[in-house]
């Protein structure tokens, strides 16, 4: 048992009198002076759909925490819904939101010298972010993910947050009525949770729990389910004990656990996202993981899990098909199962009861949807530092594409282009100066990618860019192009015509130009004036942020 902790440091000697006094000005007695002091890191707020009900969940784990022997304090930190931030300048501030949030957690957990950590969390950029916040402070730290929200029905049809999306193309094109779009509008989203589908928010949940991060099926259970309360209350519970274990998170995320939860990407189609995130919690950690890990875990692991968007079934099917600790024994023979998680014990203990209860949803390894991984990295003279496209929502015939280029400077300019029907099919849309430092922020292109889907365009148009796609996107679509063409990447060349060839079995994406022609137009090539004003928070993320290939991480 740990003999000291943490909080001592607050709350011991005579010279701490004036703390313990601003202490009992909030209610703490002598004797919770004596106790472990945990941190309720809350991301609740009222305008996210996967955060509304955190606050409930809140209550649960400081229940737990309590009922313990602990003593929990809740501060908040932000949250950002990509769906509601997607198709303006607002999706600038999602990406670099993520080191918002690491950094404010440090800032509180250091200053109050908490124990322990609760991480309530659900969406996009704030798991993440919170994972980079417990790798970096490494002091006992347990996640509550908020859980998806449950299926909408549209004509008798399950239907979320993409179906919309995707419905804007259908009413541009005259396949559905203002009035048909606004019934759909009204029933997709039915409940509070993260939206439905595999989309960052429910991929890095899977992640988190696959880490060892969470307890087993936190990830899957729905927001709407009493599960998660319990599981929210053991969580509370638990991370008392692991501060008295000292069970921190390096000693549960190490490289193979951080490999661990590449293969469940892989075998779950997930969002490429996840890929610039793992990339980014491992570093905080000192472990370096190139891009070409994740192409050869996507090589060995096969896609089985049959979701949406690429696939047929929501979140609450996943779960109720055994959730990811199923899946992880589905896929055993890939993973390190004697890793630790914060239960105290190995992947292999937590599992060693799980069942795959449908087969439709997680399916045998012998009858896999793809052979390969759901996401692979492509490189190239157009990406020579890597690209990422999600292979598991792409059809068989676009493993191979080929097509002249149409090349737009932002994401508005391409968006009106598909709208006005300036889009031909065969081409490759290329959207260029959308990443980390030219966007800034690497936007997520969901409604160009959405639009195209809906124009019925999907399966013979490709599109390439240094931003990033929504888990939500269907169809070849390339992001993280590397470098990004605010750094003189490659793509920041590209001229109307140029033929672009994407071979996604040879894991290629080039531009049919010589080295020598590329040289020279580099030469002419001047870096565009920044987008944001030079007091903006955004300005000073771009001044300092990596390319995408490394993780995006503040340097």
């Amino acid at each position: 048992m740990q003999e000291k902790l943490r909080s001592d440091v607050i709350k011991h000697g005579v010279e701490r009198a004036p703390h313990r006094s601003l202490l009992k000005a909030v209610g703490v007695t002598d004797n919770e002076l004596e106790k472990p002091f945990i941190a309720i890191v809350n991301s609740y707020t009222n305008i996210v759909p996967g955060h509304i009900h955190l606050n409930t969940i809140a209550d649960a784990a400081k229940a737990g925490v309590r009922s313990a022997g602990g003593v929990p304090f809740e501060f908040n930190t932000i949250a950002i819904c990509d769906g509601i931030a997607m198709g303006h300048s607002g999706m600038k501030y999602s990406l670099p939101s993520r080191e918002l949030i690491a950094d404010s957690i440090e800032t509180m957990i250091e200053a109050h010298k908490f124990d322990g950590m609760v991480m309530l969390t659900n969406c996009d950029k704030i798991t993440p972010g919170m994972l980079i916040a417990a790798a970096r402070l490494d002091i006992p730290t347990i996640f509550v993910t908020g859980g998806p929200m449950l299926a909408g029905f549209y004509e008798g049809k399950k239907v979320g947050l993409i179906s919309v999306f995707e419905a804007v193309g259908n009413y541009s094109i005259g396949k559905m009525s203002e009035k048909e779009l606004k019934k759909l509008e009204d029933v997709a989203c039915p409940t509070c949770g993260s939206c439905s589908g595999l989309f960052t928010a429910n991929t890095m949940s899977c992640l988190t729990e696959a880490l060892g991060m969470s307890l087993p099926y936190c990830a899957t259970t729905p927001a709407t389910s009493s599960l998660k309360i319990r599981l929210a209350k053991e969580s509370g519970e638990r991370i008392v004990k692991m501060v008295y274990e000292n069970l921190r998170p390096s000693n549960i995320m190490n490289r193979k656990s951080f490999e661990n939860a590449i293969a469940v990407d892989m075998a779950l189609g997930g969002s490429t996202n996840t890929i610039i995130h793992l990339t980014a919690i491992a570093r905080e950690l000192g472990i370096e993981i190139d891009l070409s890990v994740f192409d050869q875990i996507s090589r060995i692991v096969p896609h089985v899990c049959d979701i949406y968007p690429g696939g047929k079934y929501m979140l609450e099917d996943l779960d109720r098909a055994g959730g990811i600790p199923a899946l992880m024994k589905n896929i055993s023979k890939f993973l390190d199962l004697d890793q630790l998680t914060v239960t105290g014990k190995s992947i292999k203990e937590n599992i060693v009861d799980a069942k795959v209860l449908d087969t439709q949803i997680i399916r045998p390894l012998e009858n896999p949807l793809h052979n390969e991984g759901g996401i692979a990295i492509l490189r190239g003279n157009l990406a020579p530092n890597g690209a990422v496209i999600k292979t598991a929502a792409i059809s068989e015939k676009n493993l191979y594409f080929k097509g002249p280029a149409i090349v737009f400077d932002s994401e508005e300019e391409c968006t009106n282009a598909i709208f006005c029907g300036r889009i031909e099919r065969g081409q490759v849309i290329v959207i260029r100066y959308e990443g980390p430092k030219g966007g800034p922020g690497m936007r997520e292109m969901l409604s160009p990618t959405s639009a195209i889907v809906g124009m019925g365009l999907s399966d013979s148009v490709a599109l390439v860019t240094d931003g990033r796609f929504s888990g939500g996107t269907r169809g070849p679509c390339i992001g993280h192009v590397s470098p990004e063409a605010y750094d003189g990447g490659p793509i920041a060349i590209l001229q109307n015509g140029d033929i672009i060839e994407i071979d996604i079995r040879k894991r290629a994406l080039n531009v049919r130009l010589s080295s020598k022609e590329i040289e020279e137009r580099l030469k002419y090539w001047k870096r565009p004036e920044p987008k944001v004003k030079s007091t903006s928070y955004l300005r000073r993320y771009a001044k300092m942020v990596s390319s995408a290939d490394k993780g995006c991480i503040i340097e």
